[in-house]
């Protein structure tokens, strides 16, 4: 068996800094997965690029939350359980959480999906914003259950993992209940016929990995990114370019600028060339396991 690396583009649609950069990356073919947040301002020049260019694996990027302090977005229903007192969107995962109620949250998904469709694309797959349909925050792994249950129903690939390597424990997850999770989610796979990758590999933005400055982190990265089993492993960046609209959004704009720019650089691919690992899309993903779940 061989290895293969979905890098999957987050935050498409977010901003146009974010939009400019997934976009550039395409055409250029460095990029070959991405999702959209429909919530958010910038969705419409994202999902007109992926209406125009259905050769790239482009979905969507379920959101429920809106964190940042002066850039919020709403809901595209009128879910009351899905907004805090200002009448945006919950700020953490674990407010959604703790305050969703099941039929606002379906209605919300669909929404967004439909939103994506009135476009004109068809979206390749789904993932979450945040994780906030994880349930692993507060314990309220119903909401793993209904978001797999759509994406069942609909016939989409997912992000989630069925297999465990110790390499990629997310930090702060005890080895116990990550393995338990994956055997959970393989439960839900079979039942719901939802294909995944088969490990997730979750970035991790500490200090000490920015400490040595852009070449540091880039060389942390692509080890982290040839470092892993045989199957398929699905990671994900949020590229952007640096712009002054990014700096007045986003507190960690220049992690998104280092990931934009570790896209970009030719000698990314060639590295994860010769470390054997194939850079490959979620629509890839669908052909390869079809028929499998």
């Amino acid at each position: 068996m061989s290895k293969y690396l979905i890098v999957n583009a987050d935050d498409f649609g977010l901003c146009k800094s974010s939009n400019d950069a997934v976009i550039d990356l395409f055409l250029d073919g460095k990029l070959l997965s991405s999702t959209i947040m429909f919530p958010c301002p910038g969705h419409a020049q994202a999902a007109e690029f992926a209406a125009a260019h259905p050769e790239y694996a482009i979905g969507v990027h379920l959101t429920l939350t809106s964190e940042w302090p002066t850039y919020r977005w709403k809901p595209l229903t009128d879910g009351k359980s899905l907004v805090d007192a200002d009448g945006y969107m919950w700020r953490k995962t674990e407010d959604v959480e703790r305050n969703a109620d099941y039929n606002d949250l379906r209605r919300e998904i669909e929404a967004q999906i439909e939103r994506a469709y009135s476009f004109g694309m068809t979206p390749s797959h789904i993932d979450n914003h945040m994780g906030t349909l994880y349930g692993n925050r507060t314990g309220r792994f119903g909401l793993l259950k209904l978001i797999m249950q759509i994406v069942g129903d609909k016939d989409f690939s997912y992000r989630l993992y069925t297999k465990v390597d110790k390499s990629m424990v997310p930090r702060g997850t005890p080895y116990p209940v990550y393995k338990l999770s994956s055997l959970y989610t393989s439960h839900l796979a079979r039942k719901y016929k939802v294909i995944l990758p088969d490990y997730l590999l979750f970035p991790d933005w500490t200090a000490e990995l920015k400490a040595n400055g852009y070449e540091g982190y880039r060389d942390t990265i692509l080890k982290l990114w040839t470092n892993i089993p045989d199957g398929v492993t699905e990671t994900f960046v949020h590229p952007a370019l640096e712009t002054d609209e990014l700096k007045g959004i986003v507190g960690s704009w220049r992690d998104r600028v280092w990931e934009y720019s570790i896209l970009k650089d030719p000698d990314t691919h060639k590295y994860l060339k010769e470390h054997g690992v194939t850079m490959i899309s979620y629509r890839d993903l669908r052909k390869m396991k079809k028929g499998r779940v």
